[in-house]
Order: structure tokens, then C-alpha cells, then sequence
């Protein structure tokens, strides 16, 4: 019997102190409507209810809060541009358009992608894919310095027309692009060599 009165003692000692605020006690923002509520005022919601949190591991954070990794440039080779860009993509999204040859369907163009895709993941190099086009797909690298080892894979399959990076285009290795990109090659190095002598 005795616990039941401190029972009702607490309960009703707790409901006399909840009250409600009065409107002019109450801060600027908490007298808005919600539905009137801005960007900077859902911000500040955010922080307050963020307050006291531990901070996120590093591997945690959001890709655009994340620090630059440090790149030591003495070991880059600096001849070739690709490789200081595949060092400043590790650790960071990247996407690659691949564009299928021979104006295929798009089941075709899902299931070849799909078995490049495979290759890949068979070697270690991941990757997701996204249909764009009938003839064309979105590989998504989570690590991005691991495109330039997929563009190479890529380019040497027989139904490959175009892997574009960073808005760089390299042509697969059996389309019309690249036989008449090195063609082109071969005419320069002619006309240099006959300017030479």
C-alpha cells in the first residue's frame, strides 16, 4: 500500500512541473509553423540535435567531408598524366561511361555489360553498373584510381566502342575510332619524319 501512495506522490508531483511553454518564452525559432520552416532553420534543427554527438570516424564521414589523402609526388611517375590522376582519385567516386559497339539492343548491351562487369569483380576491381542507353552504361568505381586498371581491361573487349573518364574518351581496341585514331598517329609520324629530312 505504501508503494502505491509514492507512486501517486511521483506521478503527480512529475505532471504539475510538465507545462508548456508560453509563446513569448519560447526562442524565435520554435514559434514558427513547421511547414513554415527554411533551409537554415532545418540546419539548425540538425545541429541542435547533433549537439554532444561523438564525431564520425574519418571512414564514416560523408565523401565530400573526407580529408584529401596525401599524395607523395615522388613516387607518381609524371610522364604519364593518367597516373596522377589515378592517385588523386584514390578513395574518392568516380564514374566511367562505356559505350557498346555495333548498335546492340538493350538486353544485348545489359548482358555484355553485365559479363564485363563480372570480369571486374573477378579481378578485383569493383565496380557498379547502370544502363544509361540502349548502347550505353554507367560504371560507378568507389575507389576511382581503379577505373584506369577497368579502362584497360575494357578497351581490349571486341564489343567495346568508347570508355570516356574524366571526360577523356579512349576508344576500344576493335571499334571504327580507334583504328582511324591510330591511323592518324602514323600519318603524323610520317609527315614529322619527312620533315626531318
Amino acid at each position: 500500500m505504501r508503494l502505491y501512495y509514492v507512486l501517486l506522490l511521483t506521478t503527480t508531483v512529475c505532471t504539475i512541473h510538465c507545462k508548456k511553454f508560453k509563446d513569448e518564452d519560447k526562442p524565435a525559432w520554435a514559434k514558427k509553423d513547421i511547414r513554415d520552416y527554411n533551409d537554415a532553420d532545418l540546419e539548425s534543427l540538425l545541429e541542435q540535435w547533433e549537439e554532444g554527438d561523438e564525431p564520425l570516424e574519418e571512414d564514416e564521414l560523408p565523401e565530400h567531408l573526407r580529408p584529401q589523402p596525401k599524395i607523395d609526388f615522388t613516387q607518381v611517375d609524371m610522364t604519364k598524366p593518367e597516373n596522377l590522376l589515378k592517385v588523386t582519385k584514390k578513395g574518392r567516386t568516380l564514374m566511367v561511361f562505356v559505350s557498346v559497339d555495333g548498335n546492340p539492343s538493350r538486353e544485348e548491351t545489359e548482358g555484355i555489360t553485365k559479363l564485363w562487369q563480372s570480369s571486374l569483380w573477378n579481378n578485383h576491381i569493383q565496380a557498379e553498373r547502370y544502363l544509361v542507353a540502349d548502347d550505353r552504361s554507367i560504371f560507378l568505381f568507389k575507389d576511382g584510381s581503379q577505373a584506369w586498371d577497368a579502362k584497360e581491361f575494357l578497351i581490349e573487349q571486341e564489343r567495346c566502342k568508347e570508355v570516356v573518364i574524366e571526360n577523356k574518351p579512349y576508344y576500344g581496341k576493335h571499334s571504327e575510332e580507334y583504328k582511324e585514331e591510330i591511323e592518324e598517329e602514323n600519318n603524323k609520324r610520317r609527315m614529322k619524319k619527312t620533315d626531318e629530312l
